[in-house]
């Protein structure tokens, strides 16, 4: 019995989680449930799933079905725990990520701050007896299974993007995007953030940083291509030449049972690709001109120090920004970039130092001047 943690639980991945969950009572238990102020859901979870922990910004549920309330941290390094599934967004997975990994814990990551910010913390505490540190993306995932059986010779690594909805924009067609264009991915369903950061590609931008710290491969080993097919979720190609490729039908249910059930494959009610259908897989580059985003978190890894936490600070900021109308689509790089450009903290990198670039880089740009927007838009 793998008993699960899910913090997270009411957001897209952790709905999708416990669906997982519910299909595989008997081999997964639900040991604890965390949320942020999605009260009335996470009531039901409680209900349904019976943890003996859970958490919850604001007060305390006034019926919790008998669970203890707990933080972030008790809960990740509780001994009834033997996963936790971190789908938090922002800066809320960083400490409970340490802390499971400091007690042994299986983490299973679908927060990509954590890694981007504080890739150097974690895998150093991935390193403690028993802890392991396993990806739930999509993209992640099908390189760590793509390299199962490998032991060395790695070429690059090539992580697939959908392209979002604008692949095709012009620039000028960019500039009138509202939130609610932004918020509609042809392909996946995810929430908010992750949806914008999808359209600006900063989703990719952030995936690269996380590849480096999760696989242990260079930066400028690391592309992106365009597959808006969304079946390869991403391919290794090794120094002899041979490409491995992990596809799919798109599903996140997939590379979230596998992070819960690794080393075992279990049968699920999945859509399984058609073979005998014609069928076109295309690849094409990013255009970095367009969705500047990719580039500017290349350039915030290979600076290191505090430079990743202020791009994802910043990065918060903006999108929260362009979702309220006060900026507009095209704005969000600029807004990075901007916090990028005048960021010159200390390359130190403990935890105190990355939490606080991190509000540096959010400050910096929900205080800029000019972020506001007239009815039009402009």
């Amino acid at each position: 019995m793998n008993r699960v943690a899910v913090l997270g639980s009411t957001g897209s991945i952790g709905t999708q989680t416990l669906a997982v969950a519910r299909r595989l009572r008997g081999q997964v238990e639900v040991a604890a449930l965390a949320a942020g102020r999605n009260h009335e859901l996470l009531s039901r979870q409680l209900a349904e799933f019976h943890p003996w922990l859970y958490h919850t910004l604001g007060p305390e549920l006034a019926d919790p079905g008998g669970a203890a309330f707990a933080s972030l941290e008790q809960i990740a390094s509780d001994p009834a725990v033997d996963t936790v599934v971190i789908a938090t967004s922002g800066r809320a997975g960083l400490e409970p990520t340490l802390a499971a990994l400091r007690h042994g814990k299986r983490v299973a990551l679908a927060s990509k701050e954590v890694l981007v910010m504080a890739g150097p913390l974690v895998k150093e505490a991935s390193r403690c007896p028993d802890a392991e540190l396993v990806p739930i993306d999509s993209e992640h995932s099908a390189i760590w299974q793509c390299l199962q059986g490998e032991r060395n010779g790695i070429s690059r690594l090539v992580l697939t993007a959908s392209g979002g909805p604008f692949r095709e924009y012009s620039p000028e067609r960019l500039e009138h995007i509202t939130a609610a264009d932004a918020l509609a991915h042809p392909v996946w369903s995810m929430g908010a953030k992750i949806t914008i950061d999808s359209a600006t590609l900063m989703n990719k931008g952030l995936e690269v940083l996380e590849a480096r710290w999760l696989f242990d491969v260079p930066l400028e080993r690391i592309e992106v291509v365009v597959h808006p097919e969304c079946i390869v979720h991403s391919m290794v190609e090794f120094v002899d030449g041979c490409v491995k490729a992990q596809m799919s039908v798109p599903d996140m249910a997939l590379p979230i049972q596998y992070a819960l059930t690794h080393p075992d494959r279990m049968s699920a009610p999945n859509e399984f690709l058609q073979w005998n259908t014609s069928r076109t897989l295309t690849f094409a580059p990013v255009d970095a001109d367009r969705f500047p985003c990719l580039s500017l978190a290349r350039e915030a890894g290979v600076a290191g120090g505090g430079y990743p936490a202020v791009l994802c600070g910043a990065d918060e900021a903006a999108v929260a920004l362009f979702l309220r109308n006060r900026i507009r689509f095209i704005d969000i790089p600029a807004a990075v970039e901007r916090a990028l450009a005048s960021y010159a903290g200390s390359h130190t990198v403990d935890l105190d130092a990355i939490l606080a670039a991190y509000e540096w880089g959010r400050d910096r740009v929900m205080n800029a001047p000019g972020t506001s927007v007239d009815s039009r838009g402009r």
